[in-house]
């Protein structure tokens, strides 16, 4: 059978912003595997670190991710065009030359690009964030041939709605009024409103995106725009391959600091869903979200708005994800370990705050000490200031539960042909939790640490010495605190004296310990 959504593709030439990105490469990657009659893929990038777009093409065309295409059809890759440019500049930077090309060319244009740092400043994500989508849109309504302008916005937008529908809501300030004043303001003056403006959102990074949706929607219906609000997005379940990432946000960096033993606590609402999804079926889900806008759906009144996440189809909580993670890491360790992993979810802030000191803080100025003392470059608060900004920002998601209505999502999917099913698939809840994870930190393992996968049995030894090192510091830590509570109090010390001389009766080298008598210790 004929796939409708990759004849839609056919002749199409699409327009892409933060295509070096995750979800942009496996987007690219996706259209060019799946989509033969697809015409050309502009998609921008900036000269970075003295490296000309061609070079950063080159070199993305290089990782793993694109082997599968370069192995099967290599020509393809003549389509993907870099067009160099920035969604920070006016204009996006583009040369006259690119720019007429794009507007003649150009029917689709997905904005993808964004700063992803929930602890940014305020006016760098609003420059980001705001001003590039303004810019993109700004450039995608002169487009002679525009079909429609996809903005990737995030769930999690609109974080003080404890239901979220498939709609544009009201913004807290107008996008404009916004831009005008993040233009003439300087950083610093942002940073002191920022907490109030932004209020009730708990970083910039929420907050732009939301003045970002309503923005879109304030060039409709002049111009055919929808948005795409993804939830976190993690590893590829399958394609272009099982456990496929290129960065360490969210859930796959608790995973493999946890996974480390940097992470030995964490504030988490065990019972609280975890909103995530795999990132090759959230580029399904897009691809089949622009043909049906495009083909199967009539004009309406409002802004089309698809939430691309599992909602209520398979719940699964935070309790859920990071236990059955633990055991994929013990199965599956990483090379290098700082100690046995083997942290804990807690509800109480305070006994999470307790728990950082004790295992986070204190560790980290340890090590340091000893490597200070070696004549040796330390690190460890470095990592561990990295990870507490890190646990700080996240919680907020981890200690708080959403519904995110994707009623018009799980529609489209059911309208979708069983072919174009097939090959752009978004059963998201029939994706197997443990395979799934164990991919993650092999993923995790493999793409971003670069650890041989034959370096597993060794690494599961030193996983086992570090299990003995852990039960020795936990009896030694748990020892110290008996012996102190045992000098001073006379009621505990009677009732030790009595544990050991029974015990001594069966293990006889209990026998040499004596206790101070009571007498001498008062």
């Amino acid at each position: 059978m004929a796939s409708s959504i990759v004849d839609f593709y056919n002749g199409k030439s699409l327009f892409i912003t933060g295509g070096t990105g995750l979800m942009g490469k496996v987007l690219i990657e996706k259209l060019l595997y799946a989509c033969p009659g697809v015409d050309t893929i502009y998609f921008l990038v900036r000269p970075k670190r003295g490296k000309s777009i061609d070079l950063r093409t080159e070199e993305m065309l290089k990782m793993p991710m694109f082997s599968r295409l370069k192995k099967e059809f290599p020509e393809r890759l003549t389509k993907l065009v870099p067009i160099c440019g920035d969604v920070c500049t006016e204009g996006l930077g583009l040369s006259p030359d690119d720019e007429r090309r794009l507007v003649a060319d150009v029917d689709i244009v997905v904005h993808s690009a964004a700063s992803l740092r929930l602890d940014a400043k305020l006016k760098e994500a609003i420059v980001m964030n705001t001003e590039g989508t303004y810019n993109v849109l700004e450039i995608a309504k002169k487009m002679k041939n525009l079909k429609l302008m996809v903005h990737m916005s995030t769930a999690f937008c609109h974080c003080d709605l404890e239901v979220m529908e498939e709609k544009v809501y009201p913004p807290p300030h107008d996008p404009m009024d916004i831009l005008h004043m993040n233009r003439w303001m300087e950083s610093d003056m942002m940073e002191k409103i920022a907490k109030d403006l932004i209020k009730p959102h708990p970083n910039v990074y929420t907050y732009s995106k939301r003045i970002s949706e309503a923005l879109v929607a304030s060039y409709f219906p002049k111009m055919p725009v929808c948005i795409v609000r993804p939830s976190i997005v993690c590893p590829a379940a399958e394609e272009p391959l099982p456990g496929w990432v290129d960065n360490l946000h969210g859930p796959v960096g608790i995973l493999v600091g946890a996974g480390k033993g940097v992470i030995r606590t964490m504030l988490c609402h065990a019972e609280c869903n975890a909103e995530v999804m795999p990132v090759d079926m959230a580029i399904s889900g897009l691809l089949a979200i622009i043909k049906s806008l495009c083909v199967d759906d009539k004009k309406t009144d409002e802004v089309p708005v698809y939430n691309l996440t599992q909602g209520k189809t398979r719940p699964v909580t935070w309790g859920t994800v990071l236990e059955e993670g633990r055991k994929c890491f013990y199965k599956n360790p990483f090379e290098i370990m700082l100690w046995y992993p083997n942290g804990d979810l807690h509800r109480s802030k305070f006994v999470h705050d307790i728990n950082v000191i004790l295992f986070h803080w204190l560790p980290a100025y340890f090590v340091d000490f000893l490597l200070l003392i070696f004549g040796q470059k330390t690190f460890m608060l470095k990592v561990q200031r990295k990870v507490q900004d890190g646990l700080d920002v996240l919680q907020y998601f981890t200690t708080r539960k959403w519904t995110f209505r994707n009623d018009q999502l799980l529609k489209m999917r059911s309208n979708m042909s069983p072919e174009d099913r097939k090959i752009f698939n978004i059963e998201f809840e029939d994706v197997p939790l443990i395979p799934y994870l164990t991919n993650c930190i092999l993923g995790a393992r493999h793409f971003i640490l670069k650890e041989d996968p034959n370096s597993i049995p060794r690494s599961r030894i030193l996983l086992n010495v570090l299990w003995i090192f852990h039960l020795l510091g936990r009896f030694v830590f748990y020892s110290a605190l008996l012996w102190m509570f045992y000098i001073w109090s006379d009621s505990a010390r009677i009732v030790l004296d009595t544990v050991i001389e029974t015990l001594s009766n069966f293990v006889p080298f209990l026998r040499h310990i004596s206790a101070p008598p009571l007498e001498k210790v008062q």
